[in-house]
């Protein structure tokens, strides 16, 4: 009896989840309110292939949108990616190549595509695009592709493994709504995307950190844990325009203290963290969307910005600069 209460206890509370869940998908699809909630479950492969999918097919007749890919391949899985999602790639790009079907067909078609579309375009949408970057000559060249990069900088060695949603308690029981990245203190944090310096400062659990928002106001990059006595780029203030790549900070383990300045963080690492913003009372209190960044961070980990060292200030700095068409021209 106590089994059969159980089961109908669960059954329950799945129909519920399952029926608040496409209430939120019918309502973002409607354009009448804002995504409330984005599970973010695109596995690196997946991204690589819809990424170079993308790139290879720029100056084609029908160039493919990764993100377009994406969307199709979550909505065949049901919102999961595995091992058969790089086939559902493979099958939308055969179908868009060849125009036996449009991005507008397959919203038509598939409830929930434009959902998936909105969301993974939240996450995604300033990672791809044109760019110059300078060469050894000193000249700038036009390209198309990849432009955001890895928090890590090349040639500096890092751990991480999946530790979002663990549990932490300092302050109060909360989740780990972040990603760590494990390394050396002093190690060079890049900008992963092109934007402005929103917040820069001591936080009692992030310690010395720096907050990003992309130029579309989507996204909100947060370092955190930086270098005690000198966590952040020279100069770095509020308000700066940052290109993706550019050196911000360096990793420490400062936090959980009401002092600033202070290491009460047990193992160096980089806190990474991404919060979607469909709509600005989500960006502080009870409606925050922070995404799993685990993925993301394997996908970009062949995309690390190399440094070098000016042995005069002992400042790290880019070592091919980028102009980035998203940051306003008076800042490139």
């Amino acid at each position: 009896m106590t089994c059969l209460i159980l089961m109908a206890l669960v059954l329950a509370a799945g129909i519920v989840w399952y029926e608040n869940r496409v209430q939120e998908l019918q309502v973002s699809q409607t354009g009448n309110d804002f995504i409330k909630w984005v599970d973010f479950n695109a596995s690196k492969e997946a991204m690589k292939k819809a990424c170079l999918l993308d790139i290879e097919s720029y100056e084609s007749e029908v160039h493919l949108d990764w993100i377009t890919l994406l969307a199709y391949a979550a909505v065949r899985g049901g919102g999961e990616f595995n091992e058969k999602s790089v086939k559902y790639i493979e099958e939308a790009a055969k179908q868009l190549s060849e125009k036996e079907t449009t991005e507008e067909a397959l919203r038509e078609k598939y409830q929930h595509f434009s959902y998936y579309h909105e969301a993974y375009s939240a996450v995604l949408g300033g990672m791809l695009g044109e760019y110059e970057i300078k060469d050894d000559s000193g000249s700038y060249q036009k390209k198309y592709g990849l432009k955001a990069y890895s928090p890590i900088a090349a040639g500096f060695a890092y751990q991480d493994y999946d530790d979002f949603g663990v549990g932490r308690d300092f302050g109060y029981k909360r989740q780990h709504l972040g990603h760590d990245m494990m390394g050396l203190v002093g190690t060079p944090i890049i900008a992963v995307e092109s934007g402005y310096v929103e917040a820069l400062g001591w936080n009692r659990y992030g310690g010395w950190r720096i907050g990003i928002r992309s130029f579309d106001k989507k996204r909100y990059y947060y370092y955190a844990h930086l270098r005690q006595n000198r966590p952040y780029a020279e100069g770095l203030k509020e308000g700066d325009y940052v290109t993706a790549g550019d050196v911000i900070g360096y990793m420490g383990h400062t936090g959980y203290s009401d002092k600033e300045n202070v290491n009460n963080i047990k193992t160096v690492h980089l806190h990474v963290g991404l919060q979607l913003i469909f709509d600005e009372s989500q960006k502080d209190g009870n409606n925050e969307i922070w995404v799993d960044f685990y993925q993301l961070a394997g996908f970009l980990s062949a995309h690390r910005c190399e440094v070098e060292r000016n042995e005069v200030s002992k400042e790290w700095d880019r070592k091919y600069d980028m102009k980035d068409p998203a940051v306003p021209a008076e800042e490139n």
